[in-house]
């Protein structure tokens, strides 16, 4: 990751106010007489937020990407509606990702932050397995070892109240066996723990990479065990 100047002092109150009229006004038309907006209270304080975050992160990932550029860390804002029935062009959220340097973007497990009109998610994991990863992911849940590791950090972040996802099968995987002690780990195609949150004050100063930093660092296991996983592979 490159050394920048940290410029981030906040988002603004006019962040969420464009996301809130691109709900009710979510076409071109709109969106073009507001690019300037979103250019300065969305896009712009978004890249500096992508810099002093990732600075903070690689103290827990040395090896952690922080690229401020669209289809890099930052989410495009125009959805892809070729095979959807909703039609709408613009995201009404944004998305942020931090991604391991040695690993394709999105195979890695990732730090991912999310801002819509009312809260924030702050999240790590993987979303969806890649085949190989899948394999290897349910050859560690049946290690008596990884298995329990892996049980006991999520029962731990869940009694916390962190939500775990990606347990998308509702049956074991046939070939493998209905009596192992951590069975439900099995249903996961993927591996994801996330905290939704309030918009803080915080979220109007430069104090809010610490504020979102503390929630990372609490799902850090996740990330690690998850990391181990894509390392053995």
């Amino acid at each position: 990751m490159k050394t920048e100047i940290n410029r981030f002092n906040g988002f603004f109150a006019e962040t969420i106010n464009f996301f809130k009229e691109l709900k009710s006004n979510n076409n071109k038309k709109w969106f073009d007489q507001h690019q300037k907006l979103y250019e300065d209270y969305v896009l712009n304080p978004a890249k500096d937020f992508i810099i002093a975050m990732g600075g903070r992160l690689s103290k827990l990932s040395p090896n952690i990407n922080a690229d401020p550029r669209v289809n890099k860390s930052l989410f495009r804002i125009n959805r892809d509606t070729r095979f959807s029935i909703d039609k709408s062009p613009y995201k009404t959220n944004l998305g942020i990702i931090f991604w391991d340097d040695n690993m394709p973007r999105m195979e890695s497990s990732v730090f991912y932050f999310h801002l819509e009109a009312g809260n924030i998610t702050l999240g790590t994991g993987i979303y969806k397995f890649t085949k190989h990863q899948l394999e290897m992911y349910r050859n560690l849940v049946l290690n008596p070892i990884y298995g329990e590791e892996l049980f006991n950090i999520i029962k731990n972040l869940s009694e916390k109240g962190y939500y775990f996802g990606g347990n998308n099968y509702k049956k074991v995987p046939k070939g493998y066996d209905t009596g192992y002690k951590n069975t439900e780990l099995l249903l996961y195609d993927g591996l994801y723990v996330s905290k939704s949150l309030d918009i803080p004050e915080v979220f109007f100063s430069s104090e809010f990479v610490d504020f979102c930093y503390k929630y990372y660092k609490k799902m850090l296991p996740v990330q690690k065990w998850l990391s181990d996983l894509i390392n053995k592979i």
